[in-house]
């Protein structure tokens, strides 16, 4: 029999009428899915470096070149904080499909949202470096990385709620580690956005927090390393 290409190979050892396992393995392989992550992470990474541009002549003449440099700190810290959250949820990402082997139509939009909120990262990015000390701006990017947080989430619940996009079975523990890993920042910027109402300055703080806790090893890799 010819094999068609995007569909897993154990489809053609399926006996017929075993609908549930038909069902499990009829799913397209997830090399596309990771293959188009992994390019729009690269793209909206290297687009937040846009928003740094060099001090024109006129104003450096005007205050010097090293104050004229320390008008881009907004800037800056706005572009370390953003690539560093985006890396967090790109091995966030990355790491579930460890598990994940298959995907169906449901799961490929599911992605496609969570790339659009990855997407709109510069954008909300940029409106942080110039209104830093608006609430509205540290709202707005809250609420983009709650966005892509419960859509990272809902990409991890909806894979291992019957395991019918896995080719291993989730210990319970797991997933209830991961997705308890999953929602933490989401109710973290949840939380900044009441803070920032009384404090932009100690939002601002919780926000640089967040992806600090999730850079270092942790249970969760301890578990993949020894599976």
């Amino acid at each position: 029999m010819e094999k068609k290409p995007g569909v897993h190979t154990d489809l053609m050892n399926v006996p017929e009428g075993n609908e549930s396992a038909q069902r499990r393995f009829s799913a397209i392989t997830t090399s596309r899915i990771e293959t188009l992550a992994d390019g729009v992470f690269a793209i909206v990474m290297t687009l937040l470096v846009f928003d740094i541009r060099v001090p024109t002549t006129d104003f450096v003449q005007e205050i010097g070149l090293l104050s004229s440099l320390f008008t881009l700190v907004p800037n800056l810290f706005s572009y370390f904080l953003s690539f560093l959250i985006l890396g967090v949820l790109w091995v966030g990402h990355h790491n579930q499909f460890f598990y994940i082997k298959r995907a169906d139509r449901t799961l490929l939009w599911i992605n496609i949202f969570f790339m659009m909120c990855i997407a709109l990262v510069p954008f909300s990015a940029a409106v942080l470096a110039r209104y830093n000390t608006n609430p509205i701006s540290i709202i707005l990017y809250d609420i983009n990385l709650i966005s892509a947080g419960l859509l990272l989430f809902y990409h991890w619940w909806y894979a291992t709620r019957d395991n019918h996009l896995l080719n291993q079975a989730v210990e319970p523990h797991v997933r209830r580690l991961v997705t308890i890993r999953i929602l933490i920042p989401p109710a973290l910027y949840a939380f900044d956005i009441f803070i920032c109402l009384w404090s932009p300055g100690v939002a601002l703080i919780i926000n640089v927090i967040v992806p600090l806790i999730y850079i270092f090893p942790n249970s969760v890799d301890r578990i993949f390393k020894r599976i």
